[in-house]
């Protein structure tokens, strides 16, 4: 019998987030470029394929995860009415009088809350937040923190429920 050392299994990226040791994860890039995409979109009005294209063809795009990118970037267009009509009850102004990068933040963070429910919705408020963090201003990821906890109850409120029932 020899004694060689065990392999400790590789444990898998955490949900919707960046792996422990400080990859980013292929969802997270996603959300990157899809912000890019967004902020494109809200500043000059492009349409969602040229805006796809665009981003497709940048340096890094390879890294990200395509059908997440493309669910964000073509969704959050789509549906940006219901989006911003769900956000203005949340926020303090218009939507639209909202910074580009933070208002894309919170496009994204609450299409995902509607429609990715593979990804928790802690999760899904963190990655906003970390968006905010890396793109926006100085204090926005705090804003990003409050309306998207917020938007959770009214999107997943038996998730917000739980989780907060837990701690209890």
């Amino acid at each position: 019998m020899t004694n060689t050392p065990q392999k400790k299994p590789v444990k898998p990226a955490r949900p919707g987030g960046a792996p422990k040791g400080g990859q980013k994860s292929a969802r997270r890039r996603a959300r990157e470029v899809a912000l890019q995409g967004l902020y494109e979109w809200l500043i000059a009005g492009s349409e969602a394929a040229v805006i796809e294209a665009h981003m497709r063809e940048q340096e890094g795009f390879d890294k990200c995860d395509p059908a997440h990118f493309t669910a964000l970037l073509h969704g959050c267009i789509e549906e940006a009415a219901d989006i911003d009509a769900l956000l203005s009850r949340h926020v303090d102004r218009q939507t639209h009088l909202l910074s580009p990068i933070e208002h894309a933040v919170l496009m994204i963070g609450t299409y995902e809350l509607k429609h990715c429910i593979d990804i928790p919705y802690k999760v899904a408020i963190n990655e906003a937040v970390e968006l905010a963090k890396s793109f926006g201003g100085t204090d926005g990821h705090k804003y990003v923190n409050g309306v998207m906890d917020k938007a959770a109850v009214d999107l997943r409120p038996v998730e917000v429920e739980s989780y907060r029932a837990g701690r209890r």
